[in-house]
């Protein structure tokens, strides 16, 4: 158990607020929070995914609840990320250079968000083909981080305008919760190890994550979730750039 457990613990909590406010389950954030408390990578990578997986289950059911799911556009960016999610997970590979790339197509997205938020009243939804693809390459990279991918998948969705605002979280949640169980298998298959420390933190993950989530799909709006959009991916950025 690390020092400041309380603090750990606390940060979680927050980190699963955010995230799962705008349809993400906070992979990224759990990941930048276990480094910033020097925890091993070996039990890193697992115990974000398990969290993902908590919360990004909370966030389905809410925004599917509120009738904001699309399974349409959801399946043909799943269809190749879970297979592509199972390989990425499998692969322990140094990727500095490469974090470093998508912390800055992260950072340059939040700052769309931030100063010119797209229109939330018009999509169109992509070319079945094009999201087949796209999403085997999201899955890839979702594996491959640790993530559950839904930090590439919703300002694409957004920036593209293939969705609108909460459908982009709805379908980033289920998105993510797909890709985060695939990615964990991966992960275990090649690794054969899964830490009892994430269940240590599950408690704050699910309860940040069920009032993220609820306020998300009925209290907040369009603009208020594309705010909280642009800080995740702000954290999320800074944290690829930095480790």
């Amino acid at each position: 158990m690390p020092d400041h457990f309380l603090f750990l613990v606390v940060a979680i909590l927050t980190v699963a607020f955010l995230y799962s406010s705008v349809g993400h389950a906070g992979a990224s954030g759990y990941i930048a929070v276990m480094t910033l408390f020097s925890l091993a990578p070996s039990v890193i990578k697992p115990t974000a995914l398990v969290l993902n997986i908590l919360v990004a289950c909370i966030g389905s059911w809410q925004f599917w609840r509120a009738g904001h799911f699309s399974w349409r556009l959801f399946w043909p960016f799943a269809l190749l990320a879970i297979p592509m999610a199972f390989a990425g997970g499998y692969l322990n590979l140094p990727s500095h250079a490469f974090k470093v790339l998508v912390g800055v197509v992260l950072l340059f997205s939040a700052g769309a968000f931030i100063f010119r938020p797209t229109n939330d009243a018009e999509a169109h939804e992509p070319n079945r083909a094009v999201a087949i693809g796209v999403g085997g390459a999201l899955g890839f990279l979702a594996g491959l981080t640790g993530t559950g991918g839904g930090i590439f998948l919703s300002p694409l969705l957004l920036l593209l305008r293939w969705a609108r605002t909460k459908t982009t979280a709805a379908v980033s949640a289920v998105f993510i919760l797909v890709n985060s169980v695939s990615g964990l298998l991966g992960n275990f298959s090649s690794t054969r190890n899964f830490p009892s420390f994430a269940f240590i933190l599950a408690g704050a993950a699910i309860a940040g994550g069920s009032a993220g989530a609820y306020f998300g799909s009925h209290r907040f709006n369009h603009v208020v979730i594309k705010r909280l959009l642009a800080i995740v991916l702000l954290i999320a950025g800074t944290k690829l750039i930095l480790t």
